[in-house]
């Protein structure tokens, strides 16, 4: 199958996505191109850093995975994958790619957008500074086709930007060119500068786990209680599972937050699990005071770690 003409500006834009830890963490975030009948989208479990150096993109029968996008099928978007030799899954989000009639869809885990789209007053701040565009915002919902739904349910053919609350970012356009702009301009209405953090020395860590850079968190009141008491966004539970927990327990956290001390990275954490903690040390250290997030709660959290085709993910990012 013919690539589009605009396949290496695709790949390119992704890769930039995918290094900058504000935009896209570890595995987090897809990126897809559209030509025809065919759709071209990241697989499960690789990283949008590593699509100028490794191909990283399946491509899917853009009728069959709109199709699923509407009930027809399990949503995992599995056979629709037109070279099943490869051995990839498309993304777990390829249902909404498949079903926003743009050529190009970009979705990030924005910790610009992040950070206002999980609080009341953060998505009302958000409204206002985003006036004058093309833009919606979507409640949380399960990613796969619980968040496909609620998607479909408030765009219309305008909406090229939408805001997933507790989730992240899509931008769509006509071209790579017009989606990038787009990306651009929604970072800069949404850019908040973080607050000086001071991490000092905890001292020696327990055996089997070192200290974190991100232990500041643990030594200001208001953000422990905020890191503990519960998850924000989905790709947090998937990786370091549900909030920071104060103990180590038999689920084997891979971060542990110490009171007053630090923030413990248990030995062997892999950097999907290392890039979620900057992730959430980054919304938190640019929180405004009087603006306070919502969990997605216990609920929703359970079942994100129950689902198997994020166990997949799971798998996949724990070789990196």
């Amino acid at each position: 199958m013919d690539l589009p003409n605009d396949f290496d500006v695709f790949r390119a834009l992704s890769a930039k996505l995918g290094v900058d830890p504000l935009q896209v963490q570890g595995p987090g975030g897809n990126t897809s191109i559209k030509q025809g009948d065919t759709m071209w989208i990241k697989a499960s479990g690789t990283e949008l850093a590593q699509a100028l150096d490794t191909d990283i993109f399946v491509a899917v029968d853009r009728a069959a995975a709109l199709a699923e996008a509407q009930g027809a099928g399990d949503g995992s978007c599995k056979a629709t994958v037109l070279d099943q030799s490869r051995g990839l899954r498309p993304s777990i989000e390829t249902t909404f790619h498949a079903a926003l009639d743009w050529p190009v869809v970009a979705h990030t885990h924005s910790i610009a957008t992040l950070t206002h789209g999980v609080s009341v007053q953060g998505r009302a701040a958000a409204a206002k500074k985003l006036e004058g565009l093309p833009v919606v915002f979507v409640p949380y919902a399960k990613p796969g086709l619980p968040l496909t739904g609620e998607i479909l349910s408030r765009i219309s053919s305008a909406t090229q930007i939408i805001v997933l609350e507790n989730h992240g970012l899509i931008c769509c356009g006509q071209d790579v060119s017009e989606t990038e702009a787009i990306l651009s301009e929604v970072e800069q209405r949404l850019q908040m500068s973080a607050r000086e953090t001071v991490t000092s020395d905890p001292g020696a860590a327990p055996e089997g786990f070192v200290w974190s850079e991100y232990g500041w968190m643990a030594t200001d009141a208001k953000t422990t209680a905020l890191a503990t008491a519960g998850s924000y966004y989905p790709d947090h539970v998937v990786f370091l599972g549900p909030a920071l927990p104060r103990a180590d327990h038999d689920g084997a956290p891979p971060a542990i937050l110490v009171e007053g001390r630090g923030v413990l990275i248990r030995d062997g954490a892999t950097g999907s699990q290392l890039a979620m903690l900057r992730c959430l040390s980054d919304l938190l250290a640019r929180l405004p005071e009087g603006w306070a997030p919502e969990a997605i709660g216990p609920e929703a959290e359970a079942e994100l770690l129950n689902w198997d085709a994020e166990k997949y993910r799971q798998a996949l990012a724990a070789r990196t």
